[in-house]
């Protein structure tokens, strides 16, 4: 038996990356999922994989408190409750000092990453306090914790933000029986960190790369599917005991 088995997720994200191989290893550990993003074409086809018994999704602007009240209004009528919250979705923001920063893509990067996390809170508690209780995980950042490098400012106070959000909404739920953590990736296999060594070295990502690469203490990136691991472990009731928690899952970053 699997380690959420009967267990009912919702994942923001679900659509790539971390998110994605959060439902691909939930739906194998006997979750039901509700999965959320912006592009339906990757939900539809996950779901699809997944099989309709196992899985549904629904396309959210994770900024928009509507959207938010939908997702879990989805949830509900689709499976009757909620009981882990992954929130993935996330955005990278541009590679550029703070005196060069963009302010339209500063507020992106807010909207996203902080005001979708504290609109996500604001919709999963009440259904999980009407239950009886449930976990929330927040993916966030090892830059949630250290500002590692130049040129990602934006990115770097929002991952901070989560943290504290996740803080705050960990003392608000404990009365209510619902835990909320944030496991922090590293330097992950994924389009976004692919995206960012591009954007730090335009046409040379491998330049970005190698710099990453001499920093961390196990010699590579992680995979989604091994944050994935973390997340379920978090998430599922092995886990009861923990809230309020920041989880690594950094190939030793941290850890200098």
């Amino acid at each position: 038996m699997g380690t959420l088995e009967g267990k009912v997720a919702v994942i923001t994200g679900a659509g790539s990356g971390i998110g994605r191989a959060c439902a691909e290893l939930f739906a194998a550990q006997g979750a039901r999922l509700l999965l959320a993003g912006r592009r339906e074409t990757p939900l539809q086809e996950l779901t699809t994989s997944l099989s309709a018994a196992v899985a549904s999704y629904v396309t959210v602007d994770v900024t928009r408190p509507e959207d938010n009240e939908k997702m879990f209004e989805a949830a509900v009528q689709r499976f009757g409750r909620c009981d882990i919250f992954v929130v993935s979705a996330g955005s990278e923001g541009a590679s550029k000092t703070i005196e060069e920063y963009p302010m339209d893509i500063f507020d992106e990067v807010m909207a996203v990453n902080v005001r979708g996390v504290f609109l996500g809170l604001k919709y999963a508690m009440p259904v999980m306090r009407a239950q009886g209780g449930g976990s929330i995980v927040i993916v966030s950042s090892i830059a949630g914790i250290k500002a590692r490098n130049t040129h990602n400012s934006a990115y770097v106070a929002s991952k901070h933000a989560e943290v504290g959000l996740m803080r705050t909404a960990a003392l608000e739920g404990a009365p209510h029986r619902i835990r909320v953590n944030a496991v922090l990736p590293g330097p992950t296999e994924t389009e976004m960190v692919r995206r960012i060594e591009e954007s730090r070295s335009p046409g040379a990502p491998e330049k970005t790369r190698a710099k990453i690469l001499a920093q961390l203490p196990l010699g590579r990136y992680g995979t989604a599917e091994e944050v994935a691991q973390v997340i379920a472990f978090v998430a599922s009731d092995a886990a009861s005991i923990s809230t309020g928690a920041v989880f690594a899952a950094d190939g030793g970053l941290s850890a200098g």
